[in-house]
């Protein structure tokens, strides 16, 4: 009889996402387990548990994905994982805490997509400004810009002290530049936002962030994009299933979040799939997640998707 696909779900929460379950099974999982409230310090035994009790034949039909809030915690948990690992007890494991890896990757490739089309060029040397920066999509959307060439300002509605804390703590971890600014006043997004190419709003669903007002201050903005789809819109004027519709007021184009949703929704159950099929062991978290989100772009693009 062959051995049944496997994936063990680990979360620090109180409960593992129903949506990743979801996923888990249509990316043909067979059995998966959701495992609460898993610190980082059980990660090690977990992991063996995992590995030694389905010997070298099994582990290639197994997985681990990584849940959470944190996505720092979540980093460091992959690589405690990765390092519990002994060949060739080796199996694939998928990072995604609460989304925020699949959904930055989908965020900013969809930027970059769009600044493509329009301009010709992609984020180097353009200034980004990550409204709700401190928060797991936020942090890994700032360090995905950053890497691509941006000059990214983490905006914390806390104040400057906490956007700084946040932007060292974020690039000192992830080996990328951030700046963080203050957003705790309608004068400190106004200065923020005056020489922005992109904005990106990142914060809690159903709060609306930046008016017409807020925009009218980014004179030479490209590119606004929103990932909150809770009414009302987190960026004024953008609408959830908009990508690259000229927002009002501006010169820019908006990118809602049923648009950023559904490359997000293609990522993560691409990143799935190839750890259920490949035979050999994969190690995913956000540079795979944004290499499949653009991947999937060109193929649209190309009009070989829907």
């Amino acid at each position: 009889m062959e051995r049944p696909y496997i994936l063990h779900m680990f979360t620090p929460g109180r409960q593992m996402s129903p949506f990743d379950i979801n996923m888990a099974a249509d990316a043909g999982y067979q059995i998966v387990v959701p495992y609460s409230g898993v610190d980082i310090g059980a990660i090690s035994g977990l992991t063996q548990d995992v590995i030694f009790s389905r010997g070298p034949t099994g582990v290639s039909r197994t997985g681990i994905f990584l849940g959470g809030r944190d996505a720092i915690l979540a980093a460091d948990m992959l690589d405690k994982s990765v390092k519990a690992m002994v060949k060739p007890f080796v199996v694939s494991v998928l990072a995604d805490p609460s989304g925020a890896y699949t959904t930055a990757a989908a965020m900013i490739a969809c930027v970059e997509a769009a600044l493509q089309r329009k301009h010709g060029h992609g984020l180097q040397d353009q200034k980004v400004v990550v409204i709700g920066g401190a928060g797991p999509v936020g942090r890994i959307a700032c360090v995905l810009a950053a890497q691509a060439g941006a000059r990214v300002c983490l905006s914390n509605r806390d104040g400057l002290v906490e956007a700084e804390t946040a932007a060292g703590v974020t690039g000192v971890r992830f080996g990328v530049t951030l700046k963080g600014v203050s957003g705790e006043s309608r004068d400190t997004v106004h200065a923020s936002l005056a020489d922005a190419d992109v904005i990106l709003a990142c914060a809690a669903a159903g709060v609306q962030v930046l008016s017409a007002e807020d925009l009218s201050q980014a004179k030479q903005l490209k590119v606004a994009a929103d990932v909150n789809a809770v009414p009302p819109s987190g960026i004024a004027g953008v609408g959830v299933m908009d990508n690259g519709v000229p927002l009002a007021g501006t010169q820019a184009g908006g990118i809602g979040a049923l648009a950023i949703g559904n490359v997000k929704y293609q990522t993560q159950h691409r990143l799935l799939v190839q750890m259920h099929d490949s035979p050999t062991p994969l190690v995913l978290s956000f540079p795979e997640a944004f290499a499949t989100a653009r991947h999937f772009l060109r193929e649209q693009a190309a009009g070989r998707v829907a």
